[in-house]
């Protein structure tokens, strides 16, 4: 009688998904949108991407094994996915050492002081890329035109920096439409902008990919989309002559990117589906408020680091039913 159950912590079930799977399958998602910004900017995004990816790799390492006296913990691929998440938020023309810097941060202070993998409130590679864009400000904003090559590139405006000079020079958006790409161009990315945020196919191939997989759910890419699509639409339909179209909206900057490759970090968001959910919609007009209001031209890594603050109200107050509970009903009901 005494093996008949067995007590064990939660989770009482595995996926069979290790730490090790879940991360290079992440970066293998990433794999079309880094392809295509080689195409479009060359060289410099291999560069970009191997110094980010390198940095990080190495700085977790030298904290794990000479700060925190362990034995380092490198080969499961969280420090890789934030080289390459930072990579692909910053312009292709970036010195090499302001990546290290950022690199730095993302592990050195969003990350292992929190207890490393599983522990990090924030997303690292965001951290470490507000973090550039507050210190270098100047380079963060200098993008490489399309099909260029070298950091002495000529540079030029992302749209959503076009439309927000504009606006702020009193120009409608319909003259401004003239000088933004088309759709079409936006779509398949032939735009400038941070390395691997300009190609919206690119990205969507690669989310699917991790739908697919199981390795994401559709909770919070989906709010993050729908909420950022009716908050831009409802000033649309007030002041078309003010505000641009959800599908604009949708297919600049960084949205794709980081509803799919962000905003689900795991570590970083709600546990079940009611409050992914809220938080996905949070991010979402959050997002458009900063684009529409603030006085930087994206807003999505302000709106998910806000919302990463918030988790831990979600994960308290909305919570699911418990195993095993069942409703009491009355005798009169």
């Amino acid at each position: 009688m005494t093996k008949l159950f067995t007590i064990s912590p939660s989770p009482h079930i595995h996926s069979g998904d290790s730490v090790n799977k879940i991360m290079y399958s992440v970066i293998l998602a990433l794999l079309p949108a880094f392809i295509w910004a080689v195409v479009m900017f060359g060289l410099d995004s291999v560069r970009v991407t191997l110094v980010a990816v390198a940095a990080c790799v190495a700085f977790e390492y030298l904290i794990q094994k000479y700060i925190l006296q362990k034995t380092p913990q490198i080969t499961d691929g969280s420090a890789a996915l934030t080289g390459v998440l930072l990579a692909f938020n910053v312009p292709a023309s970036i010195p090499s050492w302001m990546l290290i810097v950022g690199a730095l941060v993302a592990i050195g202070i969003a990350k292992m002081p929190f207890g490393g993998l599983g522990n990090n409130p924030f997303n690292p590679a965001l951290v470490g890329r507000v973090f550039m864009l507050i210190s270098f400000p100047v380079q963060m904003t200098s993008w490489p035109a399309i099909h260029s090559a070298g950091v002495d590139a000529i540079t030029t405006a992302t749209p959503l920096a076009i439309l927000k000079e504009g606006i702020k020079n009193g120009q409608p958006v319909a003259e401004l439409y003239k000088s933004l790409p088309a759709n079409m161009d936006l779509f398949l990315g032939n735009m400038s902008g941070s390395l691997g945020e300009i190609s919206v196919i690119a990205l969507l191939i690669g989310g699917i990919f991790l739908l697919v997989r199981k390795i994401i759910t559709w909770h919070i890419p989906v709010s993050v989309l729908v909420s950022s699509a009716i908050f831009s639409g409802i000033f649309w339909v007030i002041d078309p002559g003010k505000y641009t179209d959800p599908i604009f909206q949708l297919m600049t900057g960084g949205l794709i990117l980081g509803a799919f490759f962000m905003a689900t970090d795991m570590v970083t968001s709600p546990m079940n589906a009611k409050a992914q959910l809220l938080f996905g919609a949070g991010i979402g007009m959050l997002t458009i408020t900063i684009r529409f209001w603030g006085a930087y031209p994206e807003g999505v890594s302000f709106a998910i680091l806000i919302m990463n603050a918030l988790v831990p109200l979600l994960n308290r107050f909305i919570k699911p039913k418990r195993f095993g509970e069942v409703k009491i009903q009355s005798i009169n009901g």
